[in-house]
């Protein structure tokens, strides 16, 4: 019986420690299960609320996308015009713009239909030419509030002033009419929509010009001046000088006016005998 004691004693003490180390492993696998389980758990509620997340920005953009559509569908509205509705435009300053100067036009409505318009308001801008979505210089929209019959016309005029540091280039003018119909329709009529090139007015006299004027005027008379004093000095050399000889007789005056009984009695006298004949006779007297 000792001897079995020893030997049970033996298997005892072996199989303790095994069963503590597979009661070990049960709990850790079973700790282990329960955070892959909590893990997997809050893995499903992330891809739950990310579903949610995703699902709201759909229909956020699908709301969004709603909006613009209905945006696009309310200004293609806007600028469609009516088939009754015929516009013409007149530019009375002419179609050459400059700038810094008034531009005006008149624009004519007719309604061809039965039902009446009302013409809201007309507007104008200059817009980037490579794309009229870019506005470059916008006018105040001018208030009409005008009715106009059917079978009915009616004009306006309009007029605004390109900016000057616009001048020298392109950009697309857009001129808008806008109008309501009886029935309760919006419309708009794109009268002009053109690419137009803006000029600078050449000044006729600026102070640049004037000086340049006003020197070579200055020029010119000096000139002439100088001409006039080479011409006067040429001509005083050229022209004979005049000596002034006394009557040497007689026969160089004229005596037709003196009376003859004068002319007989001066004829009468002793003439005035020269110095050289004086000598003379003084000579024959001595001898």
């Amino acid at each position: 019986m000792f001897s079995f004691g020893p030997k049970l004693l033996l298997v005892f003490l072996l199989a303790f420690p095994c069963g503590l180390i597979s009661v070990g492993c049960v709990q850790a696998e079973s700790d282990f299960s329960e955070e892959v389980t909590d893990d997997a758990d809050a893995l499903v509620d992330e891809e739950e609320e990310e579903e949610d997340e995703e699902m709201l920005v759909e229909e956020d953009q699908l709301q969004n996308a709603e909006g613009d559509e209905d945006d696009s569908e309310a200004a293609e509205k806007l600028v469609t015009s009516h088939p009754d509705a015929d516009t013409t435009i007149i530019f009375t300053t002419g179609e050459e713009f400059l700038a810094n100067e008034i531009v005006k036009f008149l624009v004519g409505f007719t309604n061809k239909g039965s039902q009446t318009f009302t013409v809201q308001s007309l507007e104008a801008s200059f817009r980037y030419p490579q794309d009229f979505q870019f506005f470059i210089q916008n006018f105040t929209a001018l208030p009409l509030n005008t009715v106009v019959q059917p079978q009915a016309q009616a004009s306006f005029e309009y007029s605004f002033i390109p900016a000057q540091p616009m001048a020298g280039r392109p950009f697309g003018l857009v001129i808008l009419l806008s109008y309501l119909g009886s029935e309760g329709g919006v419309y708009q009529t794109a009268i002009y929509n053109q690419t137009v090139t803006i000029t600078e007015r050449e000044e006729g006299l600026d102070g640049e010009t004037m000086f340049m004027y006003v020197f070579l005027f200055g020029l010119v008379a000096l000139m002439l001046f100088g001409m006039y004093q080479v011409l006067e000095s040429r001509t005083r050399k050229r022209l004979p000088v005049k000596i002034e000889k006394g009557t040497a007789g007689l026969n160089d005056v004229d005596i037709s006016w003196i009376p003859t009984e004068t002319l007989n009695a001066m004829n009468k006298a002793s003439p005035k005998t020269s110095p050289k004949k004086r000598a003379k006779r003084a000579a024959g007297a001595d001898q």
